[in-house]
């Protein structure tokens, strides 16, 4: 099966919330773009099988299954893992020294996935730069597969990786075992069931906003544009899921350029 074709839908779905709170800073809280983000979130979780999460309680949680020493080093995966580190350490004080590493899944032409470095430095060239301290913390938003950590984790040096911790705000529990046959893993919040057909995890500003479906060689997708995803996972309110996001998206990137969150 395509890993976008015949998209199932999960009997547990969770909606990182990362849209409202950055609509009323970019655009007001009495905005039209304020308002129909409003719209959008109230029709997504109007369903049982819809979880939306906070990014404060998802923080708290991974807090919670601390106390940890500070790292030497942490590096965040990404902007997304960049950012998580920043707002933890705010926190929680773990993470005083954070590098980013840009890495991200682009689909292939094979109907898969690639891991690569969107600034086209590679993996091996972006930790080459990077002191392996150790102590080291690996942080990142999401572990859904677990194919980017893992590729991060699996470039380190053995003597840094034996001495590696890994964080995350949001997993599935079943992608956790093989990374934590490398490293320990830490995750805020972890969902039981199968990927995709049991349990699935998406941001909200991927409804609406280009870059979180990477292809290699095309232009990005916001998740609105794959309407037979939107059908699986908002059975019976697809067609107002996706009014709502393309009418919002001409508000957030009218130009059509991707834009991403200022406050996740």
């Amino acid at each position: 099966m395509s890993p976008w074709g015949d998209t199932p839908t999960p009997r547990r779905f969770y909606i990182h919330d990362d849209l409202i709170e950055d609509v009323r800073e970019r655009h007001g809280g009495d905005s039209p773009a304020f308002a129909l983000a409003q719209e959008l979130m109230a029709v997504v979780r109007h369903d049982d099988r819809v979880s939306v999460l906070t990014l404060q309680e998802q923080i708290a949680a991974l807090i919670a299954r601390g106390p940890h020493s500070s790292f030497a080093l942490t590096i965040g995966i990404g902007l997304a893992g960049e950012r998580v580190a920043r707002q933890v350490h705010a926190q929680a004080g773990w993470f005083p020294a954070i590098r980013r590493v840009d890495l991200t899944r682009e689909e292939d032409a094979r109907g898969g996935y690639t891991v690569v470095s969107p600034t086209g430095v590679s993996l091996a060239g972006q930790l080459a730069a990077v002191e392996m301290a150790t102590p080291m913390a690996i942080v990142d938003d999401t572990i859904f597969s677990g194919i980017t950590i893992r590729q991060a984790l699996e470039a380190l040096p053995p003597a840094v990786r034996a001495r590696a911790h890994a964080f995350c705000l949001r997993c599935v529990a079943e992608s956790l075992p093989p990374l934590q046959a490398l490293c320990p893993v830490t995750p805020g919040f972890a969902a039981p069931g199968r990927v995709l057909d049991e349990v699935s995890f998406i941001n909200a500003s991927g409804l609406v906003r280009r870059g979180s479906i990477r292809r290699t060689g095309q232009a990005p997708l916001a998740f609105f544009e794959r309407p037979e995803w939107i059908r699986a996972w908002f059975p019976g309110r697809a067609d107002a899921v996706i009014d709502l996001c393309r009418r919002l998206n001409l508000l957030l990137e009218p130009t059509g350029a991707p834009s991403l969150p200022a406050s996740v």
